[in-house]
């Protein structure tokens, strides 16, 4: 058998993608295609008092304009049909402004520069009210979607304990600055068929949203999206442009792109909503933990006031206590709607609780490590239910081995190198294991060349290449041999590209499929199954499978450990914090593809350094809009700021949690980073910064 699972492969795709022939949302090839552009409030709160349009109207190439005054009225819900759109408020709704960047019109004309010159030319009045951006000025509820929790007496507890911490930790608002913006083509064959490009991590659920608002049946929506350029949980979902889009497409009856700006981008697709969180930690002298409080704030939106940042959701999987709270709230400000960011809640709730596990660790005067080791839980506390595998230590201990952590001092402002200041840090990294039900097409041809076909996609984690070892280890073919096609919601149910599970659910059916394929014939393997395809005259063999989720959540916990270490150089000067040096270890069942796996880790991390030392949108507190709003003002990192990530797996494959023992990867990797570099900056300079990202002005002050 051609055991290729676990091993390093190349990607699938790379090829395609490196030399252009990948092919995009917005680069797919249509007649008689027009462009629109998105006309946006330079305002945040209030509502429309009148737009001025014949100049636009009047411009060159200009075919229509679209308002609240005339977007065509949508079709009721068809019943039974999945339904979720980014933001709840449907386009042009009506006259009301609830966000700086919101969409109040949509030109289209038949060059993008016709079109975006036309917008230029609408002239709007407003009713002008007083938009709360200000967060100290917002007024916070209990969470409607209520994750609090709480086991024996935390007040108490933090009363009575001999050594206590308590400290607020805060993280700005980020945007996702993926590489590819959010680009749509809708071209509709007649009011009742429609086919979309659009770059989406769920195929099916994108489809079904479109025939319920559409009022047409599912089976007419095609959605095609063979590549993303990055998504990190923003293409989740339809926002409100693709929708309009798709609507104006219809009226005027042309195939039409809209491309979102990066500008556009900053308010109308989504953001990772800032947080504030308190933390209480109760220990004995000897570091055992005998309370947790953690209270977490979070912001969203007038268009959907429910959304919350599930900040406090990671605390009960992460270390042992008697006593223990946790409880967020929410407040509402005048900003676009806050969605899914990669690892939504546990990024924010693990900067957090791991600073503040350091800060123990210093108070108590013991080695973090140690502190970890003394307290991880060995189930979820809130379910109650034990943890199907779990390696947290051996991602500890290792991850020390490597880092030489044994020759760290024990005070602050210890070493310095270059007239430099150098700290080292550490901290933990957890995600849940999830999976969702997924299904996938194999057909095995004369040639002896097997084709998956399944409706998942890639959004640069390298699904082509691991759903090509799926089948090669199972088919026994040479990973070369699979031709993989994803991206078109004609194929079975890929699966949701998000919650870092598309791996988990997909490799699964893959697997299943390429099974019955040899079944159906009595073959061992795929040169078996030629042998047989041949005898019996078929042009190919040919079987889809699926797999999900059965009772095994009712037995086990399901959750990946990981851990970070890092080497921090401080310049006390110019407040200048560069990382140096970085180890992760992580516990994540099987790795499909050790190569990719490795890439997904260190890409985390990557995006765990800018959220640490740079990420910040910010808003004019008057106006509401975004100041923030592109990528030469959201600062990201570069090659200069990123040393070699030195990246190990532990553990076993987790086979409580599906056949293959595989869980996923994504996510994880940003979880505990931001917190690994604080407490390094804390080692390195005896400052804490608790207020994220920590720039010069914090450090100097």
């Amino acid at each position: 058998m051609s055991k290729v699972i676990g091993t390093s492969v190349n990607r699938h795709e790379g090829r395609a993608k490196v030399t252009g022939t990948a092919t995009y949302g917005a680069e797919h090839q249509i007649s008689e295609l027009v462009y629109g552009y998105l006309i946006v409030a330079t305002i945040a709160n209030g509502r429309i008092k009148k737009m001025e349009l014949k100049e636009a109207q009047d411009s060159d190439g200009v075919l229509a304009i679209f308002t609240h005054e005339n977007m065509p009225a949508f079709p009721k819900a068809n019943e039974g049909t999945s339904f979720h759109i980014g933001e709840p408020r449907l386009p042009l709704a009506d006259d009301r402004i609830h966000y700086g960047g919101q969409i109040i019109g949509l030109v289209v004309a038949d060059t993008l520069e016709r079109a975006c010159h036309a917008a230029s030319l609408v002239k709007v009045e407003y009713e002008i009210e007083t938009p709360t951006i200000d967060r100290q000025q917002a007024s916070f509820q209990k969470s409607p979607r209520d994750a609090s929790f709480e086991q024996g007496n935390v007040a108490d507890a933090l009363v009575t304990a001999p050594v206590k911490i308590s400290a607020t930790y805060t993280t700005p608002r980020q945007l996702h600055a993926m590489m590819e913006p959010h680009p749509i083509i809708a071209q509709w064959h007649d009011r009742n068929s429609l086919t979309v490009c659009e770059p989406t991590q769920w195929l099916f659920l994108q489809q079904r949203t479109y025939a319920t608002l559409f009022g047409i049946p599912v089976e007419q929506v095609r959605v095609i999206s063979p590549y993303i350029g990055g998504g990190f949980g923003a293409k989740a979902w339809p926002w409100p442009h693709a929708i309009l889009c798709i609507a104006a497409a219809r009226e005027i009856n042309r195939p039409l792109k809209v491309v979102v700006s990066r500008q556009q981008m900053a308010a109308i697709v989504g953001h990772r909503s800032p947080t504030e969180q308190t933390i209480e930690l109760g220990a004995s002298q000897s570091g055992q933990l005998i309370a947790i409080a953690h209270a977490a704030k979070s912001y969203t939106s007038p268009v959907n006031p429910k959304y919350v940042e599930n900040c406090i959701g990671v605390t009960p999987t992460m270390y042992a206590a008697p006593n223990l709270c946790v409880e967020q709230e929410i407040a509402v400000v005048n900003v676009g709607m806050p969605t899914f960011m990669r690892a939504p809640g546990e990024n924010p709730g693990m900067y957090a609780l791991e600073s503040a596990m350091d800060e123990l660790a210093w108070a108590l005067q013991i080695d973090p490590i140690e502190l970890r080791l003394k307290n991880a839980t060995t189930e979820h506390q809130r379910k109650k239910l034990p943890f199907s595998s779990k390696h947290f230590a051996e991602c500890l201990k290792l991850g020390a081995e490597q880092f030489r952590w044994c020759d760290r001092p024990m005070q602050t402002k210890a070493i310095s190198r270059d007239d430099k200041l150098v700290g080292w840090g550490m901290a933990a990294a957890t995600f849940p294991a999830i999976r969702m039900g997924a299904s996938a097409t194999v057909r095995l041809l004369l040639d002896g060349t097997a084709q998956v076909l399944t409706a998942a996609n890639d959004m640069g984690t390298g699904s082509y290449t691991v759903v090509a070892i799926a089948a090669a280890e199972t088919l026994d073919l040479p990973v070369y041999k699979i031709k993989v096609e994803i991206g078109d919601s004609r194929f079975p149910n890929g699966g949701l590209a998000g919650g870092s599970m598309m791996t988990a659910s997909l490799a699964p059916a893959v697997v299943n499929a390429c099974q019955l394929l040899l079944q159906e014939v009595n073959a061992k393997n795929a040169t078996e199954a030629v042998i047989a395809l041949r005898e019996s005259g078929r042009p190919f063999l040919e079987m889809t499978a699926s797999s999900q989720p059965g009772e095994e959540g009712k037995q086990w916990a399901f959750q990946s450990w990981g851990a970070h270490f890092c080497e921090v150089e401080v310049d006390e000067l110019l407040g200048r914090v560069q990382v140096k040096r970085w180890i992760s270890v992580m516990d994540v069942g099987r790795a499909m593809n050790a190569k990719a796996a490795a890439s997904q880790i260190r890409g985390g991390v990557i995006m765990g350094i800018g959220e640490a030392l740079m990420e910040e949108c910010l808003h004019d507190l008057n106006l509401g809009l975004p100041v923030i709003k592109d990528l030469a003002t959201y600062h990201i990192p570069v090659n200069a700021d990123i040393p070699r990530i030195e990246v190990s797996f532990v553990g076993k494959p987790d086979l409580n949690f599906n056949p293959l023992g595989v869980r996923g990867c994504g996510e994880i990797a940003i979880t505990g980073v931001s917190a690994a570099i604080a407490n390094a900056v804390y080692h390195a300079t005896g400052k804490r910064i608790r207020n994220l990202p920590i720039t010069a002005d914090k450090l100097l002050l």
